[in-house]
């Protein structure tokens, strides 16, 4: 869909729909108020027989309205009291339009809801919040299906009305920004929603190739033989139980080569078994999603690239299947990771933050401001924060305040979690260096801590996005996040 702003006269315009707001006790947004003027009173006459019902969201749609184009249809939504509109209500006024306008299968849209008034809520940013959504109610992955009959065709262009003309370079910059990010939610939604077996290690390989070759990044992969020189013992332990080829890949981009990069670090287990400790088989086709951490970094790295950020930004991908066979790493085996601690595996299970660990302290090679590591990690982030909030833990107090201020611009939150020394004898073990498990309960914070033994050197923070990064059930979809979160804290960064 192609997205633009514009000051718009309203009763001259003739897109296919014109989007208006009403508000608590029937009344009108100024736009509609114009609407309703050229109307000769009709819009709010309907409005008055009390065909639209007065809950946030709902919606109504008015076919032929005198003094309007006969082509154009009028959507009213309703936005609750005029006053009173949160960022939450917002939200959900916009998705409530996206799905009305979704099954009127139109092919240019208006909106006037750029007239509304939301609490803490520029016009900048309820229109990156209005195209998230839009695109997010609009994706559909379909691209394995042979009748593609009922898909619902994207309306070609969607025009959001500029109240004022003096805002339009600003707003038109937050409009690229926009753009650039849904783009690279888009990838990240593309490559967490395909099957394991069209998404292999090698395959994530050759789409990082395809995306440095798109965008302008370095790139570097390292292959098992790189892998096993280089000692990292995690990410070769986890690999061994499959014949898929294990990569380790590296993407750099340098919009500013003089500063210290921002290392993301995502977590690529392109399908997850559990390997000996095999998971339930129910559900477990949804494992295809443990590598979303590497796909929001190949998502982040996109948008990023494509606005031609001033900053310097490197992805690294530890990317393997953890699958059960006669060659897999056994509970009670012992391995030897990158950074020389030695880990006492007790489940195989819990196996990403094995490729993680190597991951991370290959990261300390360049020089980092900060490291982030995104990940799959726990089940146990998902009965703590459920869908809503991504689990964030930090060694550095800054840096997480950083992250939380852009989740909450954003509206790609996270939630902190304590990373006190009292949950580290939790993964002591009499055996070797550490247990890649912790005993007893607040097993995401434990797993952190297990993280933390490899960040010392590093102002880090870990994002355990087993609970944002897909949605369960038969219509399971990869959600894109974190890569708004991200992105919005790099821009962040930019702005210091």
């Amino acid at each position: 869909m192609q997205y633009s702003i514009d000051s718009i006269d309203r009763i001259k315009q003739t897109s296919d729909c014109l989007i208006v707001g009403t508000f608590q006790g029937k009344q009108l947004s100024q736009s509609a108020q114009l609407l309703d003027k050229q109307s000769q009173g009709y819009i709010q006459k309907i409005l008055n027989k009390g065909d639209l019902i007065e809950e946030c969201g709902k919606s109504l749609v008015l076919y032929n309205v005198p003094g309007i184009s006969a082509t154009t249809r009028v959507l009213l939504i309703y936005c609750g009291e005029e006053s009173n509109l949160s960022i939450a209500d917002f939200r959900k006024i916009i998705g409530c339009m996206a799905c009305a306008i979704k099954s009127l299968r139109i092919n240019e849209i208006t909106s006037f809801l750029t007239d509304l008034n939301v609490k803490a809520c520029d016009l900048n940013r309820q229109i990156r919040q209005s195209i998230e959504i839009i695109e997010d109610f609009f994706y559909c992955f379909d691209e394995l299906k042979t009748n593609k009959k009922n898909t619902v065709p994207l309306p070609e262009k969607f025009i959001f009305n500029l109240p004022s003309s003096k805002e339009s370079v600003k707003v038109l910059e937050i409009l690229k920004q926009a753009i650039a990010i849904k783009e690279g939610i888009k990838l990240t939604k593309n490559l967490a929603n395909l099957p394991a077996n069209l998404c292999t290690p090698r395959i994530m390989a050759e789409q990082a190739k395809k995306l440095a070759r798109e965008v302008g990044l370095t790139i570097n992969i390292l292959d098992e033989a790189a892998i096993k020189k280089e000692g990292m013992g995690g990410l070769l332990a986890v690999a061994h139980g499959s014949s898929e080829p294990v990569k380790f890949i590296i993407l750099e981009y340098r919009g500013a080569s003089e500063q210290k990069p921002i290392v993301l670090v995502g977590k690529g287990v392109t399908f997850d078994s559990g390997g000996i400790c095999l998971k339930p088989a129910a559900g477990m086709e949804e494992m295809k999603y443990d590598m979303s951490g590497a796909a929001s970094v190949m998502g982040i790295l996109k948008a990023v690239a494509e606005l031609k950020l001033p900053i310097h930004v490197v992805g690294i991908m530890p990317l393997t299947e953890n699958l059960p066979s006669g060659s897999a790493v056994k509970p009670g085996d012992v391995i030897t990771t990158l950074s020389g601690l030695t880990v006492e595996v007790i489940n195989t299970d819990a196996e990403g933050r094995l490729i993680l660990a190597d991951a991370l302290t290959y990261s300390e090679r360049f020089n980092p401001d900060v490291v982030i590591d995104i990940a799959t990690l726990t089940g146990a982030i998902i009965t703590a924060l459920g869908a809503v909030a991504t689990g964030m833990l930090s060694n550095n107090v800054e840096l997480a305040l950083e992250i939380e201020k852009a989740g909450e611009y954003s509206q790609d939150r996270v939630w902190p979690l304590p990373l006190w020394d009292d949950y580290q004898q939790q993964i002591d073990s009499n055996i070797a260096d550490i247990s890649n498990v912790g005993v007893g309960g607040g097993k995401s914070i434990t797993a952190a801590c297990f993280l933390s033994r490899f960040t010392k050197k590093l102002h880090w923070a870990h994002l355990d996005i087993a609970g944002t990064a897909w949605k369960s059930g038969p219509d399971k979809m990869a959600t894109g996040r974190p890569v708004s979160l991200i992105v919005q804290f790099l821009l962040n960064r930019c702005k210091k």
